[in-house]
């Protein structure tokens, strides 16, 4: 990572540098829920959803782009998604290849870091080298950073950090918060200052579990292909009116 662009990461609270009364969010992760739902309302096929959450994301990452926002976490893909129908978990990981195929050049001739969160053994080999092909592309560039979270879930990734702890040999008086942190798929990002999830559920679906024990939530009932930049635009001035103590006691009362 290149880092003299980046904001400074608190490594102890893996979260971006900034003061108690919140200004702008430096990491923004969004759980984007509604898709299905969207099509459904439309009389249109689930996957029509998917597609049009897709370009979706273009936009609201110029927003945040915007507004200062440093990293920006999308949940694209869990893996209790696997459980779906087959039809379905076929027609959007189709999607995906399409998606990297038309978009990555545009990221990266926008500064956007593309990073893959998750696990990539069971994407098809053409998808898996498609990750990587945008991974080596872009790893240099100094904007947004861009994770993708596909095949992604909370759980899986803290056994995992546990799983790669114990290979390596680590003396168990060497693990603290600190080193655990460099385990997990987001090690090179600081935590979420702020998540938002979008379809109206209050669930945080297996999404970020360590990384988010300090971040503010926002939820709406707007469904993900219908969010815009003026809705988002409200959620981070709202961000702006929150106190984050970190569990501290604030001195004004």
């Amino acid at each position: 990572m290149t880092g003299a662009a980046r904001p400074p990461v608190d490594q102890e609270r893996g979260q971006t540098c900034q003061s108690a009364r919140a200004t702008v969010p430096g990491h923004v992760a969004i759980i984007m829920d509604g898709n299905g739902r969207w099509a459904k309302q439309r009389g249109l096929p689930r996957l029509e959803g998917h597609r049009v959450g897709v370009e979706r994301i273009r936009n609201i990452l110029e927003t945040l782009t915007q507004r200062g926002v440093r990293y920006v976490t999308l949940y694209a893909f869990s893996t209790e998604n696997w459980y779906r129908p087959p039809e379905e978990v076929e027609g959007i990981l189709e999607i995906l290849h399409q998606a990297l195929r038309e978009q990555v050049q545009s990221l990266h001739e926008s500064n956007v870091r593309v990073v893959h969160v998750g696990k990539v053994d069971r994407l098809d080999p053409r998808l898996q080298e498609q990750v990587a092909s945008a991974q080596r592309l872009t790893c240099d560039n100094t904007g947004i950073t861009l994770n993708v979270a596909f095949d992604y879930g909370g759980r899986e990734e803290i056994l995992e950090a546990v799983r790669r702890i114990i290979r390596d040999g680590v003396p168990e008086e060497a693990v603290d918060e600190r080193l655990f942190r460099t385990y997990l798929f987001t090690h090179d990002s600081p935590d979420p200052d702020l998540i938002i999830r979008t379809g109206g559920e209050l669930r945080i679906s297996n999404f970020l579990l360590w990384q988010s024990a300090y971040s503010e939530y926002y939820h709406t009932p707007t469904l993900w292909p219908d969010l815009g930049s003026d809705e988002v635009e409200r959620v981070l001035e709202e961000f702006t009116r929150r106190q984050r103590r970190f569990g501290r006691v604030d001195p004004e009362g």
